[in-house]
């Protein structure tokens, strides 16, 4: 009877040692390496959580979507096949943005370039390319008076209509500026473009307008918007009303798509975020340390073209496609954002410190060539 009291008390030690050495264990950090471990191999799994980790490994190849989207330079093909695209914005204060969106869609490949913009903008316009068709038609309040609006409000509105349906794809806002009156216009022309199908990309002033009036792209698959950081963070605290998370970036992004009805959004940074509300791409190539600014018009050119080679392409219908995605939106800001970085890492190596927007521009052409070779 002492013996058994002695084996029990033994036991009883011994399960109160394993006790205290698991406890020990939970507290350190061989513990909590062993259990991060067993999550990585599978065991205990956080399904919501492991969803969270996939969506960070969303790298595209870039190079293969740009490949597979650009038109091969075919002589029995007609002026405007390869794109038409057209800017909207140019102000007093502001004519060097749609200049850069507009010629860099040009150095891409496009056929036509138009610029629509106020009259005061357009001789300045006019005078940086010949390559651009400018087209002075939107008005500023300091020029209107207020009984005129409506009538002058029409007659932008009927200006660009009439042109609306040759387009590929539009460009809204790079240099439009906030005027009350310009920007009620460019609203209407955001209205008839969703009504006839075309495409468009959102940058700059174009998207302060979007963000104080999310309607007019909400729900419409084929709109892009291309937010820099303050930019994000303001569509990020008006949409999700919440602030942003860096540390679950494509999370949330995935989530400010979806919520906003499926537009695609480009959130540039130091890896681009492309999403659709349904999947997310990542594009990471090297650009430049240099951050001169014009380079986010180059972008919403460059995404304007590729977006309409991209429709282009799905349309047709290629058997020999070999892209999974097929929305049109996501491949072109995926192309752009990569042929964006090329150019600006290409002219960096050429300029270093004294880079400049130009000198990205000039190196569009190459760049493409470097990837897709038009011969």
């Amino acid at each position: 009877m002492v013996l058994m009291k002695h084996v029990m008390s033994s036991q009883q030690l011994s399960l109160l040692s394993y006790a205290n050495t698991c406890m020990l264990m939970a507290s350190s950090s061989v513990y909590r390496r062993q259990q991060f471990l067993i999550r990585s191999l599978g065991g205990g799994i956080d399904h919501s959580r492991n969803m969270q980790q996939d969506l960070r490994s969303v790298e595209v190849d870039a190079e293969s979507v740009i490949r597979s989207i650009t038109p091969a330079l075919d002589p029995t093909r007609h002026k405007g096949q390869a794109g038409k695209i057209a800017v909207i914005g140019g102000c007093r204060e502001y004519t060097g943005a749609p200049y850069f969106a507009a010629i860099s869609a040009l150095k891409i490949g496009a056929d036509l370039s138009h610029v629509f913009c106020t009259k005061d903008a357009a001789p300045v316009i006019k005078s940086y390319s010949p390559e651009l068709i400018v087209h002075p038609v939107l008005e500023e309040s300091y020029s209107v008076r207020e009984e005129d609006k409506k009538t002058i409000s029409r007659k932008v509105l009927a200006e660009v209509d009439k042109w609306m349906e040759r387009f590929d794809c539009l460009v809204i806002g790079p240099g439009l500026g906030r005027d009350p009156f310009l920007l009620d216009c460019v609203s209407e022309i955001m209205r008839h473009a969703r009504q006839t199908n075309v495409p468009i990309v959102i940058d700059g002033d174009g998207l302060f307008l979007v963000t104080n009036n999310i309607d007019l792209v909400s729900g419409y698959g084929l709109a892009v918007l291309t937010p820099n950081v303050n930019e994000y963070k303001r569509l990020v605290e008006k949409v999700l009303s919440s602030e942003v998370n860096d540390v679950d970036a494509t999370q949330q992004v995935l989530s400010l798509a979806k919520k906003i009805g499926g537009v695609t959004i480009l959130k540039k940074g130091k890896s681009d975020l492309i999403s659709d509300g349904d999947t997310v791409k990542s594009v990471s190539i090297y650009g430049s340390p240099r951050r001169c600014g014009g380079q986010g018009d180059i972008l919403s050119g460059s995404v304007a073209v590729f977006l309409s080679w991209a429709r282009q392409h799905i349309i047709a219908a290629d058997p020999n496609s070999n892209l999974s995605c097929k929305n049109p939106a996501v491949l072109g800001c995926v192309a752009g954002s990569a042929m964006m970085r090329k150019a600006a890492s290409l002219a960096f190596c050429h300029k270093k410190r004294s880079t400049v927007t130009g000198d990205i521009i000039e190196c569009l052409g190459e760049s493409l060539e470097d990837i897709c070779p038009a011969t």
